[in-house]
């Protein structure tokens, strides 16, 4: 095709960079825009404040000006200080890095969950429940968008691959909050779910960070299992007849069932939590993951590699700390430590090939491995 440039599609998208005046005082974005917001103003960050101390439910919490930082800030003028958490995290290069990161699959095919979209979904997850139990939403979505921020590359076995050089061992959560999101002075209740949101750890201090501990659960068992039927890893028939007969078959049947069982309880509690034969299930699900996916031959070779891998890079980085970034902090090991749990799959990969000379068999690979 003998295509000239610029085009008339690209003249005409380039006529529009200055807008379309609409006033003297008023550019607006199309030729023909005719929204209008009617009568009423908006509501300034201290309306909305106001409003929340009236309509959230009596134990949500509540955003206060600036919020509880380490460093002191002044208040945003039109944004909670939850939401202004919210948005600093969906900025930050802890979360873009989620897309090339883990979820269950290293490289997986295109359709494929990643650390950023099991964030995202546990987001509309926890966001949903937030809502229905007049919850905070700004400090749940917060919570839920930056609680795998703490990640090394290939998942959870990287978690092992770092242990050896932390003292306590080595945790995506609390590494998350304390080091990961640490120079985006978050509030403390955003650290705090963050940091508590693994079943393991420390309670949350708020009901907000116990429905995201709830939602990432949810969420990852359902697309988890959908994920590994793609790749036929699984059938339907290996879910648990507790599941078929509590939640049904299908994501969308089946995240609608616990969302729903877990609302419903709630609300009737007063308490964050689901009623015992939906939590059954939910177990019974997250137990055949990890018989069937998480622990399968496959993974646990892949585990291994991932391990042996990001060790070595520790220890090379520990050596020539001059081939660090200067923005971290820290004696050489932490700085070492937190470079290697900051990469991305393929980046880990790369720097294992160019410093180390990391023979390809020894590599992690793709998804049919």
């Amino acid at each position: 095709m003998d295509e000239t440039f610029p085009s008339e599609r690209h003249e005409r998208w380039a006529a529009t960079m200055g807008g379309h005046p609409h006033a003297a005082t008023l550019i607006r974005a199309h030729r023909d825009s005719r929204a209008s917001l009617g009568p009423g103003p908006g509501a300034t960050r201290v309306e909305r404040e106001e409003r929340e101390a009236v309509t959230l439910a009596a134990g949500a919490t509540r955003a206060d000006g600036p919020g509880d930082r380490a460093r002191p800030e002044d208040p945003d003028l039109w944004r909670t200080c939850f939401e202004r958490d919210r948005d600093r995290i969906l900025h930050s290069t802890p979360f873009r890095r989620l897309a090339g990161k883990t979820q269950v699959f290293i490289f997986p095919e295109d359709h494929m969950r990643t650390r950023l979209t099991h964030a995202l979904e546990v987001a509309q997850v926890a966001r949903a429940v937030a809502s229905s139990l007049g919850l905070n939403e700004a400090l749940t979505e917060a919570i839920a968008l930056g609680h795998d921020c703490g990640h090394g590359p290939g998942g959870h076995a990287s978690e092992e691959a770092l242990d050896p050089f932390v003292p306590g061992g080595f945790d995506h959560a609390p590494w998350g909050a304390d080091v990961a999101l640490a120079p985006l002075n978050l509030c403390v209740e955003t650290l705090d779910g963050i940091a508590n949101h693994s079943w393991s750890r420390p309670a949350p201090a708020t009901p907000e960070g116990e429905v995201v501990s709830w939602a990432d659960r949810i969420a990852y068992v359902c697309h988890d299992f959908e994920d590994a039927l793609s790749a036929g890893i699984v059938t339907e028939d290996d879910l648990p007849i507790v599941v078929r007969e509590r939640v049904g078959s299908g994501r969308g049947r089946q995240l609608g069932g616990f969302i729903t069982a877990l609302v419903t309880a709630s609300r009737e509690t007063g308490l964050v939590g689901m009623d015992p034969a939906t939590a059954e299930a939910l177990a019974a699900f997250r137990a055949l993951n990890y018989e069937r996916i998480y622990l399968r031959a496959a993974s646990r070779e892949q585990a291994t590699r991932v391990v042996e891998m990001l060790r070595a890079l520790v220890a090379h980085y520990r050596e020539v700390p001059e081939e660090l970034p200067d923005d971290l902090a820290g004696d050489p090991l932490h700085r070492a430590v937190t470079y290697v749990a900051g990469m991305t799959d393929r980046f880990a990969v790369r720097q294992a090939v160019e410093r180390l000379g990391w023979p390809t068999e020894r590599l992690p690979s793709g998804v049919d491995r």
